[in-house]
């Protein structure tokens, strides 16, 4: 008996047909990128679709100057811009109460009416008329504690009442000097005096 023959057949492609199937796939891959390119141009950079470049013109305009030397050129000298430095501004006076509660005056002003309560003196004629009445009192210190000023701004309507308070003020004259923080050279104060009876007759 005959032993079986196994026939193995390689393919050996031609030339021509090689080139063919390479050809394809060359005009296949074009055609596929450009229809890539012309769906996607506007999101894809390209420079033969760039337009021109637009330049712009700016100007800056600096605020006038009424200081500057025409003459002097701009230099790069950083301490001839620099602003001279000026004291704060202090103020010549301000008007506090003896209850304020502004931090730069509180320990003053406690001192002041303390002071000032300790003089105070509700008038025997006043109590054995049973007047009662409330009035404002606006007195003025210079730097060294001196009162300087004193008027009634709000009076109660008794005589003896108003000048009860403004005794006291003078009695308790004059005060210490103004605290080294106080900066002013004249102090106004509002002082309120309420005579009130705890029992009647």
């Amino acid at each position: 008996m005959a032993p079986e023959t196994i026939r193995i057949t390689l393919y050996d492609p031609s030339p021509f047909r090689f080139g063919k199937t390479i050809k394809v796939c060359l005009i296949a891959s074009f055609l596929f990128h450009a229809v890539g390119i012309l769906a996607f141009h506007d999101a894809i950079h390209l420079s033969w679709t760039m337009e021109e470049s637009r330049t712009y013109k700016v100007d800056l305009i600096r605020a006038p100057v009424d200081d500057l030397d025409p003459d002097k050129k701009p230099g790069a000298d950083i301490s001839e811009t620099k602003e001279e430095s000026k004291p704060p501004p202090t103020l010549d006076q301000d008007t506090i109460s003896l209850d304020t509660k502004d931090k730069r005056y509180v320990s003053y002003a406690t001192l002041i009416k303390g002071r000032i309560g300790s003089q105070w003196r509700y008038p025997s004629a006043a109590r054995d008329r049973l007047i009662e009445g409330e009035l404002m009192v606006l007195f003025s210190l210079v730097k060294e504690g001196e009162v300087i000023e004193i008027r009634v701004i709000n009076p109660s309507g008794y005589d003896v009442l108003d000048e009860e308070a403004v005794r006291a003020i003078k009695a308790a004259a004059p005060f210490p000097p103004f605290p080294d923080h106080v900066t002013v050279k004249r102090l106004n104060i509002q002082a309120s005096f309420d005579y009130r009876l705890t029992g009647k007759r």
